[in-house]
């Protein structure tokens, strides 16, 4: 796809979600606003940056300063376009739901098997988490990535996604949760929202309850690998086969998580300096990458 295709079809794409609905997400309160600039410029230029591969907003306005201009002949100064970013925080959420919602709308599954998992938003790590402040409504400095071994500040991504054969997962529950909640913790919060048709989940061992391997949650069975009881230094030939067959079927989330990284760097957030920058970052780059993800879909049918 040619790139004036791609950002023509993501404005068009910004502009009826925004007059449907969006905008309600973004009142404001001032007399007067000029918007010659207008909010869905705002979106679509963010997306189409993030999507392009700039990490940042101060990069995404410099490189659509330099080969833009003829597409956006108001863009603001940087502070200017900053500032309207922050106060669009709110539509970031809404907008991912509905990401999240629409490619399931067109596939009429009778049963959506979930996988579900979480994933970290680093603001500061090791030494300096213990001095960061910001987006103190929400970012704690206790957070631990088991993966990378690594102590940091910031908050944490829960997901869960409906397994798709021969393709990512696609999201359909996400929360933002401090970076200390453990992840059975906020599954449970995310467990009533979850759909009715979704029977299965499959999680890892830090999900488990009561010990046990497949354990029924309301309308859900969750599935996690075996772990070993205490004092016991190999499990059974069963539970290893198990365990094998569990952590095969919910290795494609994080093939979403490390995709979405990929392609937005969700995961590193040292560059917010507040809480409606934090939202913007995890919630308008989870945006840009479920937009290329709807892309991918559309083509693959």
């Amino acid at each position: 796809m040619d790139w004036e295709v791609e950002l023509i079809s993501l404005y068009l794409f910004v502009c009826k979600h925004y007059q449907a609905g969006l905008s309600n997400f973004c009142a404001r309160m001032t007399r007067y606003a000029d918007l010659k600039f207008s909010d869905e410029e705002v979106i679509a230029l963010y997306l189409y940056g993030v999507i392009e591969g700039y990490r940042t907003i101060e990069s995404i306005h410099r490189y659509a300063n330099k080969h833009l201009k003829a597409w956006f002949p108001y863009l603001p100064r940087y502070k200017a376009f900053d500032h309207r970013m922050n106060q669009l925080h709110g539509v970031f959420e809404p907008f991912v739901h509905l990401l999240c919602d629409e490619p399931l709308s067109t596939r009429h599954a009778a049963q959506l098997i979930g996988l579900t998992d979480s994933m970290p938003i680093i603001m500061a790590q090791r030494g300096r988490r213990f001095h960061a402040k910001v987006a103190p409504e929400i970012a704690t400095k206790n957070g631990y990535c088991a993966t990378k071994k690594l102590y940091y500040y910031g908050v944490k991504l829960h997901v869960v996604a409906t397994r798709l054969k021969g393709s990512l997962p696609i999201p359909v529950c996400l929360g933002l949760t401090d970076a200390g909640m453990h992840d059975r913790k906020g599954f449970e919060q995310i467990l009533p929202a979850l759909p009715e048709n979704m029977l299965e989940c499959y999680a890892d061992k830090a999900y488990q309850l009561k010990a046990k391997a497949i354990h029924q949650e309301h309308h859900i069975i969750l599935l996690t690998p075996v772990k070993k009881e205490k004092g016991q230094h190999f499990l059974d030939t069963a539970d290893q086969w198990l365990s094998k067959a569990i952590s095969q079927v919910r290795q494609p989330i994080e093939s979403l998580f490390n995709w979405v990284n990929e392609k937005t760097g969700i995961q590193i957030a040292s560059n917010v300096r507040s809480y409606q920058g934090l939202i913007v970052h995890v919630f308008g780059k989870l945006a840009a990458a479920l937009f290329l993800m709807r892309q991918r879909l559309n083509f693959l049918a």
